[in-house]
């Protein structure tokens, strides 16, 4: 699928406005800035509030990298006895949890009677503001 380039602005300040930076200077590939391995990239949408507090809220749509490995706090799209969970990888010596990021939600111990495997790391998560 053939993408368009999209124009971008150099800086956007939070403050006050800069009348110098007022027009369009580059344009920028969202394929290229997002996604570094592409055979090994996915996409999925957050369907749940367990990581609400790290900013990953229902419905955001994540961008998810399966060559990159696994490390201690990383997030990571992970399949569990049978289901995909996004969490935070802790890994405390030889033990690996999965972290919520919401107080609802307790961390879940991982062990050799489960089945799982880190599917993905999570590269980027996009937003939509309402």
């Amino acid at each position: 699928m053939k993408t368009k380039n999209i124009e971008i602005i150099p800086t956007v300040h939070a403050g006050f406005p800069s009348p110098a930076e007022n027009y369009l200077e580059n344009t920028m590939d969202l394929n290229k800035a997002l996604i570094k391995n592409p055979s090994s990239t996915f996409f999925a949408r957050v369907s749940g509030d367990s990581m609400i507090d790290d900013g990953v809220d229902d419905e955001d749509l994540l961008i998810i990298d399966k060559s990159v490995d696994p490390y201690d706090g990383c997030l990571a799209v992970c399949f569990l006895d049978g289901e995909f969970t996004l969490k935070r990888v802790r890994i405390d010596g030889e033990t690996l949890y999965l972290v919520p990021a919401n107080k609802k939600y307790k961390p879940i111990k991982v062990d050799a009677n489960n089945d799982f495997l880190v599917w993905g790391v999570v590269k980027y998560i996009i937003k939509k503001v309402l």
